[in-house]
């Protein structure tokens, strides 16, 4: 599969920099959880990284550089799933999912067995099995954002982008989502960076965080050194204890202020 790193990247829009001085390298099969406040750039790194938007310094997978790719290629190589996708009317699920294959279809461009067999698996463990026939406009928030990643990784690729995956599920349904890319990250190798809003998911499932503040790296390391009480106060501006588990995977529990009068 495919290591990923990123030189010095700096994005935005309408020569406004949102993001800047990001550096990182995520090793073949590794998990890496990009988070921060609102604001902070993150969909603008990731959309960066997937080469969807301008930026400066460098994105490479397994040392070649991501504008060096041609489209099929880079298809392969980096999928992408967007916290806001824009679907296109009239699909059903199990043919949205399999646009996700394209990128491996032969001289014909129609879908084989194999094709059928990575869609039908994906249906099963995303829980979409009895959504197959229904039209993406008839979805809930939730199942279109289970579609979206079922659709991203059909594409089997190297490196998998996820912003904000878990946006709009139920306490289950995103853990059996993060567990299932942990499952093929294991499986396949595949290399993984993802937003998430919530910290100790991003604790529990990623190997390192990169944390951004007013669009540059505030802090770069495990969920242990990252996901401290003053970085979530200067940062967050939030009240928070910072528990452990018996394997040192930090918990984040907001604290209310005990002021008499204020609830």
């Amino acid at each position: 599969m495919s290591g990923l790193e990123v030189r010095d990247l700096a994005a935005g829009y309408r020569r406004r920099t949102v993001v800047s001085g990001v550096s990182t390298t995520v090793d073949t099969g590794g998990w890496l959880g990009i988070i921060g406040p609102n604001g902070a750039g993150k969909s603008t790194l990731l959309k960066a990284i997937a080469g969807l938007l301008g930026h400066t310094g460098e994105v490479l997978v397994d040392g070649r550089g991501l504008s060096s790719l041609r489209r099929r290629e880079r298809a392969r190589t980096i999928a992408y799933a967007p916290q806001i996708p824009q679907l296109p009317a009239g699909l059903t699920v199990t043919d949205y999912i399999l646009l996700g294959r394209t990128p491996h279809l032969g001289a014909l461009g129609r879908e084989g067995q194999s094709d059928l067999e990575v869609v039908n698996e994906l249906l099963t463990r995303l829980d979409l099995t009895h959504l197959a026939g229904r039209s993406l406009h008839t979805l809930s928030g939730g199942e279109r954002q289970r579609t979206v990643l079922a659709r991203s990784l059909a594409q089997r690729a190297g490196v998998l982008l996820l912003d904000e995956p878990t946006t709009g599920l139920d306490i289950g349904h995103a853990q059996s989502l993060l567990d299932l890319v942990d499952e093929l990250r294991a499986e396949l190798g595949t290399t993984v960076v993802t937003t998430l809003h919530d910290l100790t998911l991003a604790a529990q499932y990623a190997d390192d965080l990169l944390l951004l503040s007013d669009g540059v790296p505030a802090a770069h390391g495990t969920p242990a050194e990252v996901l401290t009480p003053e970085a979530l106060r200067t940062h967050y501006a939030a009240r928070a204890a910072v528990l452990h588990t018996p394997d040192g995977t930090p918990v984040i529990t907001p604290t209310r202020d005990s002021t008499p009068g204020t609830g």
